[in-house]
């Protein structure tokens, strides 16, 4: 949908198309046997009424992020929390926006599965730990098994809701994780945010060109929408974990046998004959990036590379388990990855 001079038109509106919003919409001659005349002709016109509301909560945040993926099951939403805890051990005021509908993983990844939202005389009051401020559908499933089966509308409904019934207070950040793709929610989201300010998108990709081939799409579609991106990470770039944690099996000869866990006498002769090897951490490329990865994808499409984080065991178990992996050092080699591209991102981003 276009929205050049505040005129929305639709990607397959016929030729003069007077808009969406035009008195002349679905009833000019020009509408004759477009797709969209019916809708257009029955649609209520002039401005949503909904986006001063809108405004008018978002009045209070000060930054907002959208987190966008071409691909799902690139670490996009791991991405999206791990980024709210980063910001809020910073002393910021962060919230977290969940509009994936259909596929709500939010509340799992901050552990606040079984959450419910409460009502108070100011709106719709968001789930909180460790002080971010979340929102999700998630927390309105009766069965965290329940699927969300819903068209684009209602979709939008929601999302709307989300932006105009919640009262979100102060925020320094309200971070968005978006579902794969460039559909609905993407721009309902845009359009609902665009007047009161999106400081810009981080797209989550993998090394491979499989996932990048969508993550072009979607950089085409920040720099359609006017959304500018403000970087791409590269996430499960190969995978890294201390020696000491990797399981050696002894492969069988033939292939009714298991495989003979062999990790007591590997890891105590390295113990004894180099212990110094014990510190070293592993690497191993588990996507192919013989095409330059997401690096060379960012400097053919003129967006900046905010970097890579490894496939980490030990970030997979804290997103799972609901946790910062920023707390202790068992995440040491994701974390340290993670908060340089928070670094660089604030660096190159000045938005505080």
């Amino acid at each position: 949908m276009e929205n050049g001079n505040h005129k929305q038109v639709p990607d397959d509106a016929n030729e003069h198309c007077p808009g969406t919003e035009s008195e002349d919409a679905g009833k000019s001659d020009a509408c004759a046997g477009c797709p969209n005349q019916e809708a257009c002709a029955s649609a209520p016109k002039g401005p949503d009424p909904d986006l001063v509301a809108i405004a008018e909560r978002m009045a209070t945040v000060k930054h907002k992020i959208l987190v966008l993926s071409g691909k799902g099951g690139v670490g996009k939403s791991t991405f999206s929390a791990q980024l709210s805890f980063a910001l809020a051990d910073k002393d910021f005021q962060v919230g977290l926006l969940d509009i994936d509908i259909c596929g709500p993983s939010i509340p799992k990844m901050l552990g606040l599965e079984g959450q419910e939202i409460h009502q108070s005389n100011l709106g719709w009051s968001p789930v909180y730990v460790d002080s971010i401020g979340v929102m999700s559908i998630g927390f309105m499933l009766p069965d965290p098994d329940d699927a969300v089966i819903w068209r684009g509308p209602r979709k939008n409904g929601i999302i709307k809701q989300f932006l105009k019934d919640v009262y979100w207070g102060e925020l320094d950040f309200l971070v968005v994780d978006a579902p794969p793709g460039t559909s609905d929610e993407h721009i309902s989201i845009v359009q609902f945010l665009k007047e009161t300010g999106i400081d810009g998108a981080i797209i989550v990709t993998t090394p491979q060109q499989v996932s990048l081939i969508d993550v072009r799409k979607e950089v085409s579609f920040c720099k359609k929408v006017g959304i500018p991106v403000l970087g791409v990470v590269e996430n499960m770039s190969g995978l890294s974990q201390p020696l000491s944690d990797f399981k050696f099996v002894k492969p069988s000869k033939n292939g009714d046998q298991e495989q003979e866990d062999v990790t007591e006498s590997v890891i105590a002769v390295l113990r004894e004959k180099a212990p110094e090897l014990l510190d070293l951490v592993a690497c191993s490329e588990v996507f192919d990036s013989s095409g330059g990865g997401a690096a060379r994808m960012c400097v053919e499409m003129g967006v900046p590379f905010l970097g890579k984080v490894p496939l980490d065991p030990k970030l997979c178990k804290a997103a799972e388990e609901g946790r910062s992996c920023f707390a202790g050092d068992q995440c040491r080699v994701s974390a340290s990855a993670l908060s340089a591209i928070i670094a660089k991102l604030l660096k190159n981003n000045p938005m505080v």
